[in-house]
């Protein structure tokens, strides 16, 4: 993100975990998208567990946009079997997630 131009995008997708170098990490990278004006800055917590995840990345980022994909077994299973996720289950909770999140990003370009 530091060689980006100032022009900027329409979304910066930062994605964290609830672990803290994750957050350390994502912290950085958002402030950065944002002191850059780099574009709207989206953070994707990733592998949510439960609400304590969501709490404490929420705490980290208690002004961005979030978007909460769950831990999902089907994910992991998909890519054990080295096929993409939305077509082994397409119906699987992060992968309506993500498709949810695909689309609003389509809706800004």
């Amino acid at each position: 993100m530091t060689r980006m131009s100032e022009k900027g995008v329409e979304a910066v997708l930062v994605v964290v975990e609830a672990t803290p170098k994750s957050l350390e990490v994502g912290a950085r990278a958002a402030a950065l998208a944002e002191e850059k004006s780099l574009g709207r800055v989206i953070v994707v917590a990733n592998r949510v567990r439960g609400p304590e995840d969501l709490e404490v990345i929420r705490s980290v980022f208690p002004t961005q946009e979030l978007v909460s994909v769950p831990d999902d077994p089907a994910i992991v299973a998909a890519d054990r079997a080295g096929v993409a996720p939305l077509d082994a289950s397409p119906d699987a909770p992060a992968v309506r997630v993500l498709i949810g999140l695909a689309e609003r990003l389509l809706e800004l370009a």
